[in-house]
């Protein structure tokens, strides 16, 4: 039985937006897969993209059966902004925001009637297949849930929290995001500072080069540390469980069975599955290091980070001092604010490649930040002022 005439329109309108939304969580995913270089992994993202296809071939049908033609999916493309964050941004990241996106469709398109029983019969199904997938992904997380059948929505999640394998290849962009918005604000500051306290005289050059200069190596070197120190603390605690399965085999083996029991396997299954992992003292290694340390890897790259880091901030910090280098005054003052926000705007949009979120709105944000750093900088420069 079909709907009538007003509310076959709407119906149809209900089946487009779904599957819209299902061509474009399918874009994701495909795009995700061909971003990974692990075979295995790639698969994973692959199977995800094509239970999305599933669920448009189902829509395409019921249209079909309404007497309605599909679309054309070729005009269903996902935005450059969107396929810059999917190339950058953490991979679990963006399977969360897929996760949001997708309970949001649950709720909405997917749960209000529509009048047309085959349509709700559909529409039920794909809710319960898209709560089923959601579920699995929560219950793969590293605090546990039942094993079972997996869905590779939650597979992908399991090996994300084990192994942080999404870090790689993008880690570095984002340090450089981040540094050249550090180098840019602090600087900027700065030389607002000194413009209002001198009215713009040459010592602004000799101050913002000065902050530039301090800031890059200051960042540069903690970037190091800082990852030599993630790396040390890796290492330590991948020796001490190796030093653990070495000196307490049994001790180790039964851990590891209660970390398979508290995922839902019956005792006898955990015990026995324990049983063949210890066979192969590294496999042990690895699979306590996965269940303990969420996957702990004592590889890094300190000196990649550090050159990232340094080299970005020096760069966002440098653009504040550029007028400086040809003019003076007032007017030098106002191409420093002039390119000093433009940059922040630049920065913040490209943050977003990072946080998924709407590029001008991230840009707006950093861009009214730089307007109260400097203006509070300018003032203070101001009551400071000093004879040039």
């Amino acid at each position: 039985m079909n709907p009538k005439p007003d509310a076959r329109d709407e119906t149809i309108r209900r089946l487009i937006a779904a599957w819209r939304g299902e061509i474009e969580s399918r874009a994701v995913y495909a795009a995700l897969a061909a971003r990974e270089r692990d075979p295995k992994r790639a698969q994973v993202l692959r199977r995800m993209s094509e239970a999305e296809a599933g669920h448009r071939a189902r829509l395409e049908r019921r249209m079909r059966e309404l007497g309605a033609t599909p679309p054309d999916a070729d005009e269903v493309t996902l935005g450059l902004w969107t396929r810059l964050q999917i190339r950058f941004a953490p991979v679990e990241q963006i399977l969360a925001w897929r996760e949001r996106m997708e309970e949001a469709e649950t709720k909405s398109t997917y749960r209000a009637p529509t009048g047309d029983p085959g349509t709700d019969a559909l529409f039920a199904e794909i809710r319960r297949d898209e709560g089923s997938h959601a579920l699995a992904a929560r219950d793969m997380q590293p605090d546990g849930g039942p094993p079972g059948v997996e869905h590779p929505k939650g597979r992908l999640e399991r090996i994300l929290a084990r192994e942080h394998w999404h870090k790689t290849g993008s880690s570095w962009v984002s340090g450089a995001v981040y540094g050249a918005n550090d180098g840019l604000a602090a600087v900027f500051g700065i030389v607002a500072g000194v413009s209002g306290a001198t009215g713009g005289s040459t010592f602004v050059l000799t101050a913002g080069l000065a902050g530039a200069i301090a800031s890059a190596l200051s960042m540069a070197t903690g970037a190091y540390l800082a990852e030599r120190s993630v790396m040390e603390v890796a290492a330590a605690n991948i020796a001490g469980e190796q030093r653990e399965v070495s000196e307490h085999p049994e001790e180790e083996r039964e851990e590891l069975s209660l970390f398979y029991q508290l995922k839902g396997m019956e005792r006898a299954e955990a015990d026995a599955l324990a049983e063949r992992v210890s066979l192969d003292p590294e496999a042990m290694l690895r699979a306590l290091t996965a269940e303990e340390l969420g996957g702990a890897s004592a590889a890094g790259h300190p000196w990649q980070a550090a050159l990232a880091a340094g080299v970005s901030t020096g760069v966002g910090a440098i653009l504040p001092v550029l007028p400086f280098f040809w003019i003076s005054g007032i007017v030098a003052v106002a191409w420093a604010a002039a390119i000093s926000l433009i940059a922040h705007f630049v920065v913040g949009a490209a943050k977003s490649l990072f946080t998924l979120r709407s590029w001008w709105a991230s840009g707006l944000e950093m861009t009214v930040a730089g307007v109260i750093v400097g203006g509070a900088t300018y003032l203070a420069g101001l009551l400071f002022k000093v004879q040039a």
